[in-house]
């Protein structure tokens, strides 16, 4: 049965990430669709560490920041930047692609939600993004539609996602809030959710290839710190994602975190999450 492999990662700087490995990589990985978070560059630096692969690009407003890109082996249908309201700055965080893969359409997202701090404009910020991200999912999930939405999310959802969950319970990327949008992201789809902060919403029935797949697990994770021992001593977090729609999840065949041999050998603190489905 032929499969499509698609991978995303947080490449932490795609010149850097070029430097250090990144090519070998993907020259081994056999990848069709690949999505980046935290490009900090141009488009002739996406050109020049992936040749022969054809790009789309959103970069950032603030230069070296953000910015996220899709890369396929074949051309693109269509592509959209719009996310969230015309006052909301998401450039470098959203960005989507349109595929043809057999007889039916395919939509795929490279998404880079903000990392956040507590009670601070850098959570606000973070707030309007989850706000639109449910806007979007419940608009490209509907009617049995295949659609993917990948990245680097930002928010462990559950216990199961964060080595330490104890002692991050009041820090961004942990919050009762944030993993209150997942639990909706994730509830049965039209079903009333009682989420982990006490609201209640409503399901939007997106699938997380990762838990699905895994099933009742710590992790794996998918970045570590580069500080300390956080990477030996596999103290992680699960926070880059396939969040599919139903019919997409049901064509799953693997799903692998590619996580680095040794410390050495990291060309970002993220690892690919690599998953084939089939078509």
């Amino acid at each position: 049965m032929p499969h499509l492999r698609i991978a995303t990662v947080n490449v932490n700087g795609i010149r850097a990430a070029a430097r250090n490995g990144m090519s070998s990589w993907l020259d081994a990985a056999d990848v069709d669709i690949l999505t980046l978070q935290e490009v900090r560059g141009q488009d002739e630096h996406l050109e020049a560490a992936l040749p022969g692969w054809s790009i789309v690009h959103d970069e950032a407003t603030a230069k070296g920041r953000a910015g996220v890109a899709i890369a396929s082996r074949t051309p693109t249908l269509a592509t959209r930047t719009a996310f969230g309201p015309e006052d909301f700055d998401s450039k470098g965080r959203w960005i989507e692609a349109d595929f043809l893969i057999g007889d039916r359409p395919l939509t795929v997202v490279s998404a880079y939600v903000h990392s956040g701090e507590a009670d601070t404009p850098k959570q606000d910020e973070k707030w309007k993004f989850l706000d639109a991200f449910g806007t979007r999912l419940a608009e490209l999930g509907t009617d049995g539609a295949l659609a993917l939405v990948t990245g680097d999310l930002n928010v462990g959802h559950r216990e199961l996602d964060i080595k330490n969950w104890r002692g991050n319970r009041k820090k961004a990327g942990f919050l009762p809030r944030e993993r209150a949008y997942f639990d909706r992201f994730l509830g049965e789809p039209g079903a009333e959710i009682t989420a982990v902060d006490g609201t209640i919403g409503t399901g939007l029935g997106w699938i997380d290839v990762g838990r699905k797949f895994h099933g009742e697990i710590d992790g794996p994770y998918t970045w570590w710190s580069m500080r300390g021992q956080a990477f030996d001593n596999d103290s992680g977090w699960r926070i880059d994602y396939h969040l599919a729609t139903p019919a997409l999840a049901e064509r799953v065949e693997t799903y692998h975190v590619a996580r680095a041999a040794a410390y050495d050998q990291r060309w970002s603190d993220h690892a690919p999450v690599v998953v084939d489905y089939r078509y």
